[in-house]
């Protein structure tokens, strides 16, 4: 009886594997179906390097190089922020703070990844947008700035989790060899331990990076939804742009069904899935490093 238990509960999760990788290419081939009568019908060379965006003209242009800038703008600006902040907030937790302190902070910060993202969204159109206008004279509160900040809150757990959990499998032993060779906590945390866990903590970087190219909601609100704007000089983000998000999630809804505008939905989602998953293959082979060197299951 034990032995056909065993067996069943196998074959059960083996079963639901298999569900979950047929559901992820079963997505993956519709998304591809779709974007065919596109790539089939218009030039693939202006969708990816002209910026004009103009769906409903008399002669439609499809040029998508303004929104997939504005997806890697918001996800850099995102990153430039959630990085330093989460790993030092990382570092603080491992070791710094005490037990206690530890098991009250990391619960609250991983908290933040349960409140929806809509909630972000009107929190950066009612505060951060008036704040920034207020403030800092802006024309527009709603710009790649107002969504970089709102993604960086909305990655950090993430990326604090994960490098926590790298940091933490560094062995004492480490530690304890550095101090007995003269290191300060801070040589040692900087020279020797987060050197020992870079696998891990690049690996929540690229995690958190994935997060803030796939959010929807946030930079639909915050972005402003400038679909043909690519930010001049390059580095004001104070500019409204737009994403691959953003824009499939604001115009699938309305576009009639096997349209030429369907169709070049579909092709930025196409887009989005090579950006997703080849970052989803980085953050794996980082960890698959980490689980080699140290054996620790970093989840």
């Amino acid at each position: 009886m034990g032995y056909l238990t065993a067996h069943a509960g196998r074959i059960v999760l083996f079963s639901i594997t298999c569900a979950s990788v047929v559901a992820v290419l079963l997505i993956f081939v519709f998304v591809i179906k779709e974007s065919i009568g596109f790539f089939t019908s218009y030039p693939v060379g202006d969708f990816l390097t002209k910026k004009s965006w103009y769906p409903q003209a008399d002669n439609p242009e499809f040029g998508a190089l303004g929104i997939i800038v504005g997806s890697v703008y918001v996800a850099i600006g995102a990153l430039v922020i959630a990085v330093p902040i989460g790993l030092l907030a990382a570092v603080f937790l491992s070791d710094i703070a005490p037990f206690k302190v530890q098991q009250i902070f990391k619960p609250i910060i991983e908290i933040l990844a349960a409140i929806p993202s809509v909630a972000y969204g009107f929190f950066a159109v009612l505060v951060v947008a008036p704040y920034m206008q207020d403030t800092f004279g802006f024309p527009a509160g709603t710009n790649a700035m107002n969504a970089s900040i709102i993604l960086a809150v909305m990655a950090l757990p993430t990326i604090i989790s994960v490098s926590e959990d790298s940091l933490s499998a560094v062995g004492r032993e480490i530690r304890e060899a550095a101090y007995g060779l003269g290191s300060t906590r801070a040589e040692t945390m900087i020279k020797v331990v987060i050197p020992a866990a870079h696998s891990g903590i690049i690996a929540g970087i690229i995690l958190g990076m994935m997060r803030a190219i796939g959010e929807t909601m946030v930079v639909l609100m915050a972005s402003g939804k400038a679909y043909n704007h690519i930010p001049s000089p390059w580095w004001d983000l104070s500019q409204q742009i737009s994403t691959i998000t953003a824009n499939i999630a604001s115009d699938m809804g309305e576009v009639p069904h096997g349209s030429q505008h369907y169709g070049a939905l579909f092709a930025l989602g196409v887009i989005l899935f090579v950006f997703t998953f080849l970052l989803n293959l980085v953050s794996e082979y980082f960890l698959s490093r980490i689980k080699r060197s140290t054996g620790a299951a970093v989840k």
